[in-house]
């Protein structure tokens, strides 16, 4: 069975990079970074734009901040689990990840992970997490029914996507607590945490059962 995985968060820990990109540009735009951080993770930057500095031009704004997170890909870390995680999924699974995909590539390559067979990426979607596109555009390019998928996500934006995109869903509180992933299917403390459950689900004909 397919596995889908978000990238950052579950793969590799990229959150004090991630975190220091967009400190920076709030202060240089006179953006309140503290008010801003609640809906960061998990969702495009455009969409965080959109919402926090409506009157500037994202797409401008993007290439800024790629910038200062291409800048810290260096100090990005592989999460425990990660590997096996992959080595789980076996041929058929795929990153679907709310950065960019010239950010996502440079952070693949720069702590060893393979390359996904499928990739997708905010450069490649118009609607970005919540929206369940990207989940369903991963499945479509792996040529699988989304039901037939198990999505591994650290974000309540993710898990609400992988939910409506009709895939069963296995969150781990890598970056968030997990009283704000209840809408997964099941949770786990852990990306390594969740290693066993996920080849249990992958050894299956049909996807796990859900929880009441």
């Amino acid at each position: 069975m397919p596995l889908l995985s978000d990238f950052d968060g579950v793969l590799v820990d990229s959150t004090p990079v991630v975190e220091a990109a967009w400190s920076r540009w709030a202060g240089e735009r006179g953006v309140v970074f503290e008010t801003m951080l609640p809906r960061l993770h998990g969702r495009p930057g455009r969409d965080v734009l959109r919402e926090f500095a409506p009157h500037l031009d994202a797409d401008d704004e993007l290439v800024v901040i790629d910038e200062y997170e291409l800048a810290g890909t260096g100090d990005i870390t592989v999460m425990p689990g990660a590997r096996e995680l992959i080595e789980t999924a076996g041929p058929r699974w795929a990153i679907a990840t709310s950065g960019s995909h010239p950010v996502a590539t440079a952070r693949i390559r720069a702590v060893g992970l393979p390359m996904p067979p499928v990739l997708v990426t905010a450069s490649d979607i118009t609607h970005g997490k919540p929206h369940p596109e990207p989940y369903l555009k991963a499945a479509a390019q792996l040529r699988v029914d989304p039901r037939d998928c198990v999505v591994v996500e650290d974000a309540p934006a993710g898990i609400e996507a992988a939910r409506a995109a009709g895939m069963y869903v296995i969150a781990v509180a890598n970056t968030h607590d997990a009283a704000v992933l209840g809408e997964a299917d099941a949770i786990y403390a852990t990306t390594t945490d969740a290693i066993p459950a996920l080849r249990a689900w992958l050894g299956t004909r049909g996807p796990a059962p859900r929880s009441p």
